[in-house]
């Protein structure tokens, strides 16, 4: 019987995401494919540094241990050819991380074999490739170049953080902020506090950490979620209603309503931070792991 990936959450990384492979990407950028081609070989023995995204794929692969029914599929998903891409399945090999899944498009594009993997959120570092992603349906982010400083986050503990629109829910009220200014937004808001949100491209993964949550009392939980939004009252009313007909709950939520998010982030030890806008990451992610998610069609 073949194995089901629809009742899993399948994250598909690339290689560059989850191991530091920038000194790599600089020699095929500067010499060349055969260049890139001859490094990895003469290395593939050699342990890849952790990149941006290790500590949360570490940590969710830690819920299969802790669920009863395996929960989460890591696939690596890469456009090098198996032959250049046998350092990362070394290293994932020598780390003991259990990820059995890998796509090599051999410099294709990614985009077809998400689907064919059952994949729910897709990170890797390439803009062209998370755009492609986003634009064909798939939650996808781009991951940001790791802290400046080791900021260690609690290892038993799976902490993840949310911006909301655009990333939770839809953009509908994000837009009229940008296009209409504050003052229409929060009207917007009032006259709409007991409309839910739209889901945005985001939810489905905040809504199956939520269900992990739920198995556990609220002191064993294995996930903290938090949602941190530039929102502020009364427009956090909203929010909260509809995280509840969703029937998701959240530990934290920080309503900023303007103020920098980075503190914030680091105070709740973030494994990785998703937010639509680089302003917002590109701080944050001086502190902890963060990742922007496109809207579509933006390229």
């Amino acid at each position: 019987m073949a194995y089901n990936l629809k009742d899993k959450l399948v994250i598909g990384i690339s290689s560059r995401s989850l191991f530091d492979l920038e000194k790599e990407n600089e020699i095929y950028e500067n010499e060349g494919l055969d260049a890139y081609k001859k490094f990895q070989r003469d290395h593939e023995n050699e342990l890849l540094k952790p990149g941006t995204a290790f500590p949360l794929v570490k940590a969710l692969l830690r819920l299969n241990e802790l669920c009863e029914d395996r929960l989460v599929e890591i696939v690596i998903m890469s456009r090098n050819t198996p032959d250049t891409g046998l350092r990362a399945f070394n290293s994932v090999n020598k780390y003991e991380l259990d990820i059995t899944r890998a796509a090599f498009s051999g410099g294709e594009s990614l985009v077809p074999y998400l689907d064919a993997f059952e994949v729910d959120l897709f990170l890797s570092k390439s803009e062209i490739d998370v755009q492609k992603a986003v634009d064909a349906g798939t939650a996808a982010a781009v991951i940001y170049a790791p802290p400046v400083e080791n900021n260690s986050t609690d290892e038993g503990v799976i902490r993840i953080a949310f911006d909301g629109d655009a990333v939770l829910f839809s953009e509908e009220s994000e837009m009229i902020y940008q296009t209409q200014g504050l003052d229409a937004f929060q009207a917007h808001e009032a006259s709409n506090s007991e409309t839910n949100l739209a889901e945005g491209p985001f939810a489905k993964l905040l809504k199956t950490l939520s269900f992990v949550q739920q198995q556990y009392t609220a002191e064993e939980r294995p996930v903290r979620i938090a949602i941190v939004t530039a929102r502020s009252c009364p427009a956090h009313t909203r929010v909260i209603k509809t995280l509840r007909a969703w029937n998701v709950d959240v530990d934290d939520a920080f309503f900023l309503g303007g103020v920098s998010k980075d503190k914030v982030l680091k105070a709740f030890g973030a494994h990785i931070f998703f937010d639509d806008q680089d302003l917002h990451v590109k701080s944050a992610s001086k502190l902890v792991p963060s990742a922007r998610v496109p809207r579509k069609g933006n390229a």
